[in-house]
């Protein structure tokens, strides 16, 4: 079996790590475009425990979010990237808007989020202190983020004329 799996399969392999007492971590988001922002985020989560899980927004829940431009990376292949990462245990795909879905299924011991979320705004934070389990900030890294990156090449080479912004900040 594969670090990518479906919502089943990865359902059955937390009940087992529970079983076997094993500390799950879950995070959630896009990864559009993995940079070392993500990088140090996703090994600072994993240290928080013995198996790190990421729920990974399926395309359509990503144009959700971020537009009809993003994501810029199809599902298959940010799921990829991100499954070949050593800090990554499991990545499986959830295509709802928000991830209280699989975070119910998964049912973690630590949830994290970047900073930019507060503890009380985070999608699933009840379901997992209500279990007992902790839920943990981690401060974004406002540089390091795919939309700066993107902005970035569009600013340096996007034709006369073109937009030279992902974003509209």
């Amino acid at each position: 079996m594969g670090k990518v799996v479906t919502r089943e399969v990865l359902q059955r392999e937390c009940e087992r790590l529970r079983r076997e007492g094993k500390r799950i971590v879950f995070t959630n988001g896009c990864f559009d475009i993995i940079h070392a922002g993500h990088a140090r985020y996703l090994a600072r989560a994993r240290s928080m425990g013995d198996v790190l899980v990421i729920g990974l927004n399926a395309d359509e829940s990503v144009r959700g979010i971020k537009g009809a431009l993003r994501p810029i990376n199809p599902e298959n292949e940010r799921a990829e990237v991100l499954a070949a990462l050593a800090s990554i245990d499991y990545v499986a795909l959830f295509d709802e808007p928000d991830p209280a879905g699989i975070i119910g299924e998964v049912q973690p011991d630590v949830l994290v989020k970047g900073g930019d979320w507060p503890v009380e705004a985070i999608v699933g934070a009840d379901q997992v202190q209500a279990r007992g389990g902790k839920v943990v900030s981690i401060p974004f890294e406002v540089e390091s983020s795919t939309t700066r990156i993107v902005d970035r090449i569009l600013a340096r080479h996007a034709p006369p004329g073109e937009p030279r912004r992902l974003s509209s900040q």
